[in-house]
């Protein structure tokens, strides 16, 4: 099986987070939007992390990194009405189109992805 990772999922295992070993089961088998590696670079240099630090955390994550592309922009933006209600942001919704994409599973540590009717597979780490 394939998984989408979002940038909770890939947070979990770098901070050691409740979840993280689902992650380290899978992450052979794992791909990432460019969207969602951008999100945990920032949120690494939120909590004071050096851009090297932050290079060498993620360099796992970015080998496995994908573009995101003119038809996954459109689809994320798609499912903006479909999760406006979760609240979910624009690194979410690429990750979800990404899976979509794919016909992988999106793999995430945020429950409300869980609610939400899509025709996306979605497991929640935690």
């Amino acid at each position: 099986m394939t998984y989408v990772i979002d940038a909770s999922a890939i947070l979990a295992v770098l901070l050691d987070e409740e979840g993280a070993a689902r992650v380290l089961e899978v992450m052979e088998q794992c791909t990432v939007s460019a969207v969602n590696l951008s999100e945990v670079v920032a949120k690494l240099s939120e909590r004071g992390a050096d851009d090297t630090t932050i290079a060498s955390a993620t360099a796992f994550f970015a080998e496995r990194a994908e573009s995101f592309d003119v038809s996954q922009a459109m689809d994320a933006g798609l499912l903006r009405m479909a999760t406006r209600i979760a609240g979910l942001s624009l690194g979410d919704r690429a990750c979800l189109a990404m899976a979509q994409a794919k016909g992988a599973t999106a793999l995430t540590a945020d429950q409300a992805w869980m609610t939400l009717d899509l025709d996306v597979r979605i497991e929640a780490i935690r």
